[in-house]
């Protein structure tokens, strides 16, 4: 009878902990690893292009399934590799286990051939990390890395040399310890101080961000009694906006609606698991108080009166029987009006999108939204893209909308849709919004795509430069430099990849070419051309950033691109 190695142990142990798939490459000092997990045969193992996509698939395969989720890199460049994805793991909360190849134990500290200190490279992204040298150390080390990732929902790392991993065990394996749910929040006496804060504040806006996942109902029967607008991050739209008549919409460069001026012209701001990092757009005059279950995240991005640790949904539920209804709801209507208001604003080239060329995001976007079934998962690049999912997706009970949103990494959302796809299953609907240079950048992963034949729906908006640096550089009084890209037909290099590919430049064709794309069966690709120079302004526009767009568009005329100066102008005048 074979005799287990490290590397079994280690398995049954993720295996028990509810680990179901692993991503990444194979490779020296991962081989004993894999053949471990190839004999084991209860997790899937996703063999990917790059072992930064098969990161960023493991951050939305777990964000969604709140299960942990193993991607591994072997020695050196392929635990590099694995860096970025796991950064976005962090900032996005969700519990990964990497398990990064090492030398073998008898070449640690001489610097040979693909060693790199695990702890010092991964210091940064990893919650812990653990380096496994003598078989004795398995159970501790990989309980401590499941217990961690899970707890603080976040990722670990393991790293394991070749020779450990195929070593024999030094005893059978041992469950790691489950964690159950648990109820967190203020105490009593903490909670009334908070009650007191709202009783006494005339008017009263809430904004909620990732932390109100699950707590839909607290914060919509809290804003209820308050008669508070409820503005919402891009993290916190998913779980806020649906099925909320107080919602009003977002604030910061993606915002809309009348989120802004509702938390700038209240009593009082009531912030509720939010770790919003736009300092700028949060309110300096009424008292803030905030709820979250991190106590780093307090009082980190603007000075707040109050403080509080805990789960949103817990710390409402203990919290409503104190807090008193109020009658007065001018506060809540003007906020509602300016919302109707930018919604009106924002359908102006969705409504004339048949008719307006080039192609407007907008439009396009919105056909997706309208088309898309209600438990649908979008993936969203960086960039633009986001800009159009903050605006022209609509949230629903049963939809996800993920991207880089905390991290804002470049080409997140093809690999995102893998791991969203197997999460799924094969009958939830699957939809990459993709920038043209984060699609490009981990392009190879296509191939995934095809060789696991998923049906993901992939639409690259193909305006030829990174769209959102030529805003921001405009918004600094810059002439835009070094944002162009010179773009293939992503149509055709889809279906010679294995995928199907289409392809819409005339606004008349997007309708069908959107409905092509749905109806289509496995991973296929819409390379959409839109307009290059759609924009998208903020709610609320400072001084500085007119100042910084009129100085742009005044430095591209003198360079002699007053073409361009002009075009950007025109194309956006609706949005005015």
């Amino acid at each position: 009878m074979r005799k287990s190695t490290v590397a079994d142990v280690l398995w049954d142990m993720l295996h028990a902990a509810g680990v179901r798939r692993c991503y990444g490459i194979v490779g020296d000092a991962l081989n004993p690893v894999i053949d471990a997990l190839a004999r084991d045969g209860r997790i899937d193992f996703v063999h990917v292009r790059h072992e930064e996509a098969g990161v960023f698939a493991a951050v939305a395969d777990a964000y969604l399934t709140g299960a942990p989720v193993v991607v591994c890199g072997t020695a050196g460049p392929g635990a590099t590799h694995l860096l970025n994805g796991l950064m976005d793991a962090r900032k996005e909360g969700a519990p990964v286990i990497a398990l990064a190849g090492d030398t073998v134990t008898d070449a640690l500290e001489t610097e040979t051939l693909e060693e790199v200190n695990p702890h010092q490279l991964f210091q940064t992204a990893s919650l812990y990390t653990g380096q496994i040298v003598n078989p004795r150390q398995t159970h501790a080390v990989v309980q401590r890395a499941l217990l961690t990732a899970l707890r603080d929902r976040g990722p670990t790392v393991i790293s394991l040399p070749g020779d450990v991993a195929a070593a024999p065990a030094s005893h059978a394996a041992v469950p790691a310890a489950r964690l159950s749910d648990t109820v967190l929040r203020p105490a009593e006496a903490d909670l009334r101080v908070l009650a007191d804060m709202l009783n006494e504040a005339r008017t009263v806006t809430i904004f909620g961000g990732e932390g109100c996942r699950d707590a839909h109902d607290q914060v919509v029967a809290l804003a209820e009694r308050l008669q508070a607008p409820v503005a919402y991050t891009l993290r916190g739209k998913q779980w806020l906006e649906w099925d909320n008549p107080n919602a009003v919409g977002m604030t910061g460069l993606l915002g809309w609606g009348g989120a802004h001026q509702a938390m700038y012209d209240c009593d009082m701001c009531l912030l509720l698991g939010t770790d919003f990092p736009f300092s700028a757009f949060l309110p300096g005059g009424p008292r803030k108080a905030q709820v979250d279950r991190r106590a780093a995240n307090i009082g980190r991005r603007t000075p707040v009166d109050l403080g509080l640790v805990g789960h949103v949904g817990d710390t409402i539920d203990a919290l409503l029987p104190l807090v008193h209804g109020k009658t007065e709801t001018k506060h809540l209507d003007t906020a509602r009006k300016h919302t109707t208001s930018a919604r009106e604003r924002n359908r102006h080239y969705v409504d004339h999108g048949p008719t307006t060329s080039p192609i407007r995001p907008e439009y396009l976007t919105t056909l997706l939204d309208e088309r898309a079934a209600d438990d649908a998962v979008f993936t969203v690049d960086t960039g633009t893209a986001c800009i159009w999912a903050a605006r022209h997706l609509t949230a629903t009970p049963d939809r996800r909308i993920l991207g880089s949103f905390s991290w804002a990494s470049m080409a997140n959302a093809m690999p995102n849709a893998l791991g969203a796809a197997l999460a799924g299953g094969a009958n939830r609907q699957v939809i990459a919004l993709c920038g043209d240079g984060g699609f490009t950048m981990l392009l190879g992963d296509l191939l995934t795509l095809v060789q696991r034949k998923l049906p993901v729906k992939i639409v690259v908006l193909n305006n030829s430069s990174l769209g959102f640096v030529h805003i921001e550089m405009e918004e600094a009084g810059l002439a835009p430099y070094g944002t162009e890209l010179a773009n293939p037909n992503f149509a055709k290099v889809a279906e010679a990849m294995g995928a199907t590919g289409m392809r819409v430049s005339e606004p008349l064709d997007v309708s069908g070419a959107v409905d092509q794309l749905l109806d289509s069966d496995g991973p296929a690709v819409l390379d959409a051309v839109v307009d290059p120079v759609a924009l998208a302004l903020p709610p609320q526009v400072s001084f500085g950033m007119a100042e910084g767009f009129g100085l742009s568009l005044a430095k591209q005329a003198l360079h002699g691109n007053l073409d361009d100066a002009v075009r950007s102008v025109t194309h956006n005048v609706r949005l005015l």
